[in-house]
């Protein structure tokens, strides 16, 4: 049994992941951007914050505001 709140799905479109993985491999993009784009993605394959956290080696209310805030944008999006 899980414990503590349940976490929101994540579920990307293909233009979506497609261009989170185009961010992510671009030299470009800023190294902000490319680590919201990965926190994305791991999220997105059904990981836990706090498994994206110790993978990325960055704090779990890091990855909760980015998941949150993928989510509440993508939701404002018309289908």
């Amino acid at each position: 049994m899980a414990i503590g709140r349940p976490i929101p799905p994540l579920c990307l479109s293909a233009d979506e992941r497609e261009t989170l993985e185009r961010w992510m491999r671009r030299p470009t993009t800023s190294q902000a951007l490319a680590m919201r784009s990965r926190i994305i993605v791991h999220c997105a394959g059904g990981k836990t914050n706090t498994v994206v956290a110790s993978t990325m080696g960055m704090g779990k209310q890091t990855v909760g505001k980015w998941r949150a805030r993928f989510i509440r944008t993508s939701a404002r999006r018309p289908a």
